[in-house]
């Protein structure tokens, strides 16, 4: 979750000015809060979710220390690749996330010989991305999906209809498992070489090298 802080400042001779910060996660704002509050200057400070939500302090902390020990701060990369002479295709899936105040990094990925397009290639990573959650234990929290297919990121946002009967039934799928996790999904289009380690991972999946390693980032 993203939080931004809105506060009124008001000087010594009473002048008062309206102040509103970038959104950030959840302890950076705590923390930057605190520290805003330690001049005396502030007259009245709200926290403001990206549903435009208001939260006090403390149940911002609650919320915290509810969420400490599951995986949150959850980004989602994913690539697919399709060879047309061959038919194979490959899924790639990295996943950053935090637990326990550690940071991690699951790197997952895995061919198919059922595909039939890159783009199908593209919406069975991200789904496969969604399998890799569920096993996390990732439910009822926001995640952010990044990927450089414009179909699937464009499909799924709802800015492109799903036109293709190959696609909409992966869109469906996709669809209901978020639901199902009670995953609220934000969609991020980079550019490819910003996807560099999916990209890879989806290539090794075509070349028979399977990966499925977890490891904390240090």
């Amino acid at each position: 979750m993203k939080i931004r802080i809105e506060w009124t400042y008001t000087t010594p001779r009473g002048a008062e000015t309206f102040f509103r910060s970038d959104e950030m996660p959840v302890a950076q704002a705590l923390l930057m809060a605190e520290d805003i509050q330690k001049t005396g200057r502030v007259k009245h400070l709200d926290f403001i979710d990206q549903y435009d939500s208001s939260w006090m302090m403390k149940e911002l902390k609650s919320y915290l220390k509810s969420i400490e020990t599951e995986p949150h701060n959850v980004r989602v990369f994913f690539d697919g690749g399709f060879d047309i002479q061959t038919k194979m295709s490959g899924m790639g899936c990295v996943i950053y996330y935090e637990q326990n105040g550690k940071f991690y990094r699951l790197r997952s990925n895995v061919p198919s010989e059922h595909l039939i397009s890159n783009n199908e290639a593209e919406y069975a990573a991200l789904n496969m991305c969604l399998q890799e959650l569920d096993i996390l234990g990732v439910n009822h929290i926001p995640v952010t999906f990044i990927g450089d297919s414009q179909v699937v990121i464009n499909q799924l946002s709802g800015e492109w209809s799903v036109i293709e009967p190959s696609l909409s039934g992966w869109a469906d799928r996709i669809e209901a498992k978020m639901k199902k996790l009670g995953i609220d999904p934000t969609y991020e289009l980079i550019p490819r070489k910003e996807n560099s380690e999916a990209d890879r991972l989806a290539t090794q999946a075509l070349n028979g090298i399977e990966i499925l390693a977890n490891s904390e980032l240090l």
